[in-house]
């Protein structure tokens, strides 16, 4: 019923994936979401997303942000991780995930989005036909119609869980 919102995989925090796998698997291309995935809403990059994007380019992976935020936003984060981004994205909107591909020199099969949000990280990377993690976000929320969503959210996360068990058990 929701299995257009179910995430490929998922992970606690965008920190706790194991990238070294994804590389070994063939992934060369990273798109992450910004706020609630890397850092907190509206924070500036920090110590610990400095560190992972530069681990990250250093194992050879192309790194691009995709942002609904404005671009003030997204460039003051990127100020210091100097990777690829894309703001204004209209998430789901499918447009911008191609061409943060396109930026990145990657394709569907080696490519992988990570967000926070099933209704627009998660079901536009299924509708651009990239494999998508899913992870909780870091902060809470301050924005009233991402509280909203997040109450939807619980019941598609809910189905999905137990669609996820029920496979695990067979």
């Amino acid at each position: 019923m929701f299995q257009e919102f179910y995430p490929d995989e998922s992970a606690d925090s965008a920190y706790d994936i194991h990238y070294d796998d994804l590389y070994k698997q063939g992934y060369r291309g990273l798109l992450f979401d910004i706020d609630n995935t890397l850092v907190e809403h509206g924070a500036d990059a920090d110590t610990r997303s400095i560190n992972l994007m530069n681990k990250l380019k250093l194992m050879g992976f192309n790194i691009c942000l995709i942002s609904n935020n404005g671009e003030e936003r997204v460039k003051r984060f990127n100020k210091k991780i100097k990777v690829k981004n894309i703001y204004n994205a209209h998430k789901p909107s499918v447009k911008n995930y191609i061409k943060a591909m396109q930026l990145m020199n990657t394709n569907q099969s080696n490519t992988i989005f990570i967000g926070d949000q099933l209704f627009t990280d998660v079901y536009g990377a299924k509708r651009a036909g990239i494999k998508s993690y899913f992870v909780k976000p870091i902060g809470p929320e301050k924005e009233i119609q991402i509280i909203l969503k997040r109450y939807l959210e619980r019941i598609v996360l809910y189905f999905y869980r137990r669609r996820y068990r029920y496979k695990q058990v067979r």
